[in-house]
């Protein structure tokens, strides 16, 4: 577990989901003002079933005085994520992350993808793989300063909406890195 001030990361117990639920519809409410309508219902479905499925790798939330206040699935790949093997994503992929309204800005979203890229390195992968639109420009503005880099080969539509992908090379820490033996 990693901790930031009162804020604690760890992963998602079974009886959280409906607590991630409630935080991920909240945090992507935003958008129901600039969606039609029933695009916006496919997507909070699409999140309410990404929530409670089984696909996720990873359910890693983010806690404030014994509050869900943030969320983010962890996939093992593009198969994993969106039921798309024809994206030829074979590492890990983030999906939904959120952050309540009420404690943006205290770098909740930055613990839950820090946590998300160690174990991903934990699994072995070198990258990290997101998707998002230019709807979500505060995301994507995050995302360029935490290191990621627009993937344009993953890149996919959903209807008319160009949803563009990220990757942030990994390194492993320190103590993980394969040693070289001298045998002089």
């Amino acid at each position: 577990m990693n901790h930031s001030a009162e804020i604690v990361i760890r992963e998602a117990a079974a009886s959280d989901r409906e607590a991630i639920a409630r935080v991920l519809l909240e945090a992507y409410s935003e958008y129901a003002a600039v969606l039609p309508g029933p695009f916006w219902a496919e997507y909070r479905d699409s999140i309410l079933g990404s929530v409670h499925g089984d696909a996720p790798i990873s359910r890693i939330v983010a806690e404030l005085d014994g509050q869900i206040v943030g969320s983010v699935l962890l996939f093992t790949s593009s198969e994993a994520a969106y039921g798309r093997p024809e994206l030829g994503i074979h590492t890990p992929i983030i999906r939904l992350l959120a952050v309540s309204p009420a404690v943006r800005g205290r770098g909740v979203a930055r613990l839950l993808i820090r946590e998300a890229a160690g174990r991903s390195i934990a699994l072995g992968a070198a990258s990290l793989n997101l998707h998002t639109s230019d709807m979500m420009a505060s995301a994507i503005r995050l995302y360029e300063r935490l290191g990621f880099k627009r993937a344009y080969e993953t890149d996919l539509k959903n209807g008319d909406t160009l949803v563009k992908g990220y990757r942030l090379e990994l390194q492993a820490p320190p103590g993980l890195q394969s040693k070289k033996t001298s045998t002089a």
